[in-house]
Order: structure tokens, then C-alpha cells, then sequence
């Protein structure tokens, strides 16, 4: 029985790095097209300062319908620092390693514990998993060049 779960827990982790590998593949592609960038990037500064996304600052919580503090807002801080990384690299190794260094910052580091970690770790993924759906709904919608 035990195996059998250890070997269901393989396979799933298995696929997950398939499919990562898969979408870094896709990403990889996309990003090497400098005018698919560029138009990315319009279609993300746009849907930022039209404020697009005022109906995922109100569900987040009330205190975001305050643009400063939602600016703050880690989720955001996060996908603000890989659209203006855009500018710089496409490359998906820098990407990465933006992500990376301000998951560190902003979730790890500030954590005094392995439960509080858990906590702000989920509490992020779910934030950020909201976020970049409402911007994909947003950019197939109403920015369809951007979207690709």
C-alpha cells in the first residue's frame, strides 16, 4: 500500500516537471520573437494602467481598492518585476531568477517558521495563480494581439 502511494506520488511529480518542461519550451519560443515582446509587454502596461484590474484588487481584499497599498501588494510586486524585466531580457533563465530572488524576499526570508511558511507560501500561490488568470481573461479579451 505504501509503495503504491509512493509510486502515485512519483508519477504525479513526474508530469508536473513534464509540464513545466513543455512550457518553458513554449515560453522559450515566444520570448526569442522580440516583436511578440514587445506587444506583450504593451498589453500588460496597458492592462495595469487602465486599471483593468480593479476586479482582482476588490477580491483580493477591501484594503487594495486603495491603489498604494495594493502596489505593495507582494502578487503584484512580483509580476510588475517580470514585466520590467521584459525590457531588459526575454531570456527565461533571467526570468526565473527574478522570480526566484523575490520569492525569497518576499515569502521565505520574512517566515520565522515552517508553518508560517506553508501559510504565506499558500496564501501566495493562490494569489498568484488568481492573478495570472484575471490578466490572461483580460489580455484574450480586450487586448487579443497581446495575448498572441
Amino acid at each position: 500500500s505504501s509503495s503504491l502511494t509512493e509510486v502515485k506520488e512519483f508519477v504525479k511529480r513526474i508530469r508536473r516537471q513534464t509540464d513545466l518542461c513543455n512550457m518553458a519550451k513554449t515560453v522559450r519560443a515566444l520570448l526569442s520573437n522580440n516583436s511578440t515582446v514587445t506587444v506583450l509587454r504593451a498589453g500588460l502596461h496597458a492592462v495595469f494602467n487602465e486599471q483593468s484590474l480593479d476586479v482582482t484588487k476588490n477580491l483580493f481584499q477591501d484594503k487594495f481598492r486603495n491603489p498604494k497599498k495594493w502596489q505593495k501588494n507582494i502578487v503584484f510586486k512580483c509580476l510588475k518585476n517580470l514585466i520590467s524585466l521584459l525590457a531588459s531580457s526575454t531570456d527565461i533563465q533571467d526570468l526565473l531568477s527574478c522570480f526566484s530572488s523575490d520569492l525569497q524576499t518576499f515569502v521565505i526570508k520574512p517566515c520565522r517558521s515552517k508553518e508560517a511558511l506553508k501559510k504565506q507560501a499558500s496564501d501566495f500561490m493562490l494569489k498568484w495563480n488568481f492573478l495570472l488568470s484575471t490578466v490572461g481573461k483580460i489580455l484574450t479579451i480586450n487586448r487579443t494581439d497581446s495575448f498572441g
